[in-house]
């Protein structure tokens, strides 16, 4: 029996992807589960797994490493043992491959992944080497002698560029040849072509006093056409609508300081304080995280709570799984997880996933209030000011207190504004007396 290989979607408005690479060899015999090739979707790259088991059939007109390649595009097959199968992907699925500049791949000779980066930034073949490890495997020590024999002058020429700074390079238009690498032996790095494409745009004639940007053209890269994607979809599907309050976080303000009085290795954020009340506040309020199935609701059994995070690639959103289930500290220690993730680039599609209620905070670059924008197919967004000490009135008294503006956008087709508004009153409560709910929790 033969299985088609196909390319799944990898996110709800995934379209297309780019192939990486195989992670089998034609021929290979493959069983369910094990990964089979490297895609990367919308904002991250994965390891696809096999649905099926077989031998591994790759045809001549498989996609190549950088082919952009449509969703359902049929790229290899799976065959019984001793089956002769298709030698070619269909005309109609060949159709849909878009050929892009290539991703480097690895060469053959074995070799540890640590040689193999090594190599890449020496500007050695692999292929020229012979190996001095067991069964010829190429060790650190053999790359040596190959460049303390190259001419100097093809030393210093032989630039390199990550896959990640050759994809960037492309997107904005810039050439990394000419780029000097900070990476190791002067390795080109996706933070040095985006330097250099701000500087080349800082020398750009300006037509307008209103910034340095002024008169240039900005290339779109993959990640904002998709942001872009995401937030005209949500616009256009559904009925926001939002609400503001204000929130006395004097004793948020005090419990923080109190974690990182007592020291240790996890000291929660304010934002991981948050995240957990609010997967508090949705158990009492479920129909926040309702969901559009077909022609129903559909209340999530589980409270994935997303975080969005701002990355030199743009806004990502990595989700905390269960969130209700985790002690504050295990929220801090995976959100701390998450975000280095996102600003390394190394956020896999499944890292992005399931959210049904997503958590922004924009405190840090002096903002009071906003209105956030669902993130679809969720039903609301809750988006955090900067907590601000102001003269209140307590007891007749006037007094300095810690404030801060909480803004909830909803979906008014799925929630109504007066459970809305009892979520967030439920919400501002937990705020004002941090300690006392998360002791709730643990009881």
């Amino acid at each position: 029996m033969t299985f088609e290989i196909s390319i799944p979607r990898l996110g709800w408005s995934m379209e297309e992807g780019t192939f990486v690479r195989w992670l089998k060899k034609d021929g290979d015999t493959v069983k369910p589960g094990e990964p089979l090739f490297e895609l990367e979707g919308e904002k991250a790259a994965q390891d696809i797994e096999a649905v099926d088991g077989g031998v591994l059939r790759i045809p001549a007109t498989a996609p190549k490493p950088g082919t952009v390649v449509a969703v359902g595009s049929i790229i290899g097959y799976l065959l019984a043992a001793g089956e002769s199968g298709p030698t070619a992907v269909a005309p109609a699925s060949a159709s849909r491959l878009e050929a892009v500049e290539p991703v480097v791949t690895e060469p053959a000779p074995p070799a540890a992944p640590s040689v193999r980066r090594m190599a890449r930034e020496l500007g050695v073949s692999l292929a020229s080497l012979a190996g001095s490890g067991p069964a010829g495997r190429i060790t650190a020590s053999d790359l040596k002698p190959n460049v303390m024999t190259r001419p100097a002058a093809q030393v210093a020429t032989s630039t390199v560029a990550s896959p990640r700074a050759r994809r960037v390079a492309k997107e904005l238009g810039v050439s990394w040849d000419n780029i000097a690498g900070t990476g190791r032996n002067g390795r080109v790095r996706e933070q040095d072509v985006r330097s250099a494409s701000a500087k080349t745009a800082a020398r750009q004639p300006q037509t307008h006093s209103t910034g340095h940007l002024a008169g240039t053209a900005i290339p779109l890269t993959r990640h904002r056409r998709t942001t872009a994607d995401r937030m005209s979809y949500s616009s256009q599907h559904t009925a926001p609508v939002t609400l503001t309050t204000r929130v006395d976080a004097t004793n948020l303000v005090s419990l923080r300081q109190q974690f990182k009085s007592a020291g240790g290795n996890v000291v929660p954020s304010y934002t991981d304080i948050i995240i957990k009340l609010v997967s508090m506040a949705l158990a009492e309020h479920p129909l926040l995280t309702a969901q559009w199935v077909g022609e129903q609701l559909t209340i999530p059994a589980v409270t994935n709570i997303g975080l969005a995070v701002d990355t030199e690639a743009g806004l990502l959103v990595p989700v905390i799984g269960d969130v209700t289930s985790l002690s504050l500290t295990e929220v801090t220690i995976e959100s701390t997880r998450l975000i280095e993730l996102a600003r390394q680039g190394k956020l896999k599609a499944a890292d992005m996933q399931d959210g049904v209620f997503t958590v922004t905070n924009l405190g840090a670059f002096g903002i009071d209030a906003f209105t956030p924008i669902i993130n679809s197919p969720e039903t609301a967004i809750l988006g955090l000011g900067r907590i601000r000490r102001e003269p209140s009135v307590v007891d007749n008294q006037i007094v300095p207190r810690d404030q801060m503006s909480v803004s909830l956008t909803f979906d008014h087709r799925i929630v109504d504004g007066a459970p809305a508004a009892r979520f967030l009153q439920t919400l501002s409560q937990a705020l004002e007396t941090p300690a006392a709910w998360l002791l709730r929790a643990t009881v």
